[in-house]
């Protein structure tokens, strides 16, 4: 299946953000280049739910991503995407 013409124009014309039905299929049949299209679309969304108040060695607070709450999303997001019923 030619997955490169289809990602690019099914979203980069999307005005809603939503994902196009078949690049969800794709992914869920295990295609790759559709996993990372869908994985790119959440990217900036898991990685604002992974924020976190952390401190430093210093003792100073900042504001950093939780690796382990990232990397549960991204976990989860994968297994979604498998799991998902056509």
């Amino acid at each position: 299946m030619q997955m490169n013409g289809m990602i690019n124009s099914n979203t980069e014309n999307n005005e809603r953000g939503l994902l196009p039905y078949p690049i969800i299929l794709a992914a869920n049949k295990g295609e790759a280049e559709a996993m990372k299209v869908v994985i790119q679309h959440y990217g900036s969304y898991m990685n604002s739910l992974s924020m976190r108040k952390l401190r430093d060695e210093q003792g100073n607070t900042y504001w950093g991503m939780d690796e382990d709450t990232h990397n549960c999303l991204h976990s989860k997001l994968i297994q979604s995407i498998l799991a998902f019923k056509v």
